[in-house]
């Protein structure tokens, strides 16, 4: 599990399907086997050199995520280590499973911060798209600070902290982004279309006030 709290970014260099990522900044604790969030994706570190480490990624990963694309061109991606049961959550429960992609529409500079705007991919995504909401781009946890559900665009605003030491600023409108969801939108997602005790599916149309009390809502 991660925060989504990027402490290091990195550059990628590719050896077939073995990644050599050369740490750029802020140096941390890592062990062989260990797992590390690679903008956004949970993988597990092979060997570990003076300032660089490798992982395996298969060709599942490389075809889904966006770590295809920029392997091959060495570009910079955000690196969190596991979460330890010791550490703050800073951000929000993040597994490093990327859900889709999504695409920069347009990106603002303000006087204070700037305002990312992103198209998703996947059209099953808009539903854990929530005003407000807590979300993980390129392993990064932000909150939404508005959506246009129909145009499946969401936009967050970055503070200069964030900005500065993540990925962020290396992007263009039209590049790709990996997306999370938050995970416990997805478990609510489960429940409430899930019976467990009948095994009976709900539809939205059937879930009643009642029915959230009976099932410890």
């Amino acid at each position: 599990m991660f925060t989504g709290i990027i402490q290091s970014i990195g550059k990628l260099k590719q050896k077939k399907n073995i990644l050599e990522i050369e740490i750029l900044n802020h140096l941390f604790d890592m062990a062989i086997g260990d797992s590390i969030a690679v903008d956004g994706i949970c993988l597990t570190v092979k060997e570990i050199f003076q300032n660089k480490f490798t992982v395996d990624v298969s060709e599942e990963t490389l075809k889904k995520t966006t770590l295809g694309v920029k392997s091959d061109l060495n570009q910079i991606v955000n690196l969190e280590p596991a979460l330890r049961v010791s550490d703050r959550l800073g951000g929000h429960i993040v597994s490093g499973h990327v859900d889709g992609l999504g695409i920069v529409e347009n990106i603002e500079k303000l006087e204070k911060s700037w305002l990312l705007s992103i198209k998703w991919k996947n059209n099953n995504f808009s539903k854990y798209v929530v005003n407000k909401g807590s979300i993980c781009v390129n392993g990064i946890s932000l909150t939404i600070a508005k959506y246009e559900q129909e145009g499946e665009i969401f936009t967050i605003a970055i503070i200069p902290h964030t900005w500065h030491n993540t990925n962020l600023n290396k992007l263009n409108v039209g590049d790709s982004v990996n997306l999370e969801a938050d995970a416990l939108i997805k478990y609510v997602e489960k429940l409430l279309l899930f019976n467990k005790n009948s095994n009976q599916d709900l539809s939205p149309n059937n879930i009643s006030s009642e029915w959230l009390k009976e099932n410890g809502w």
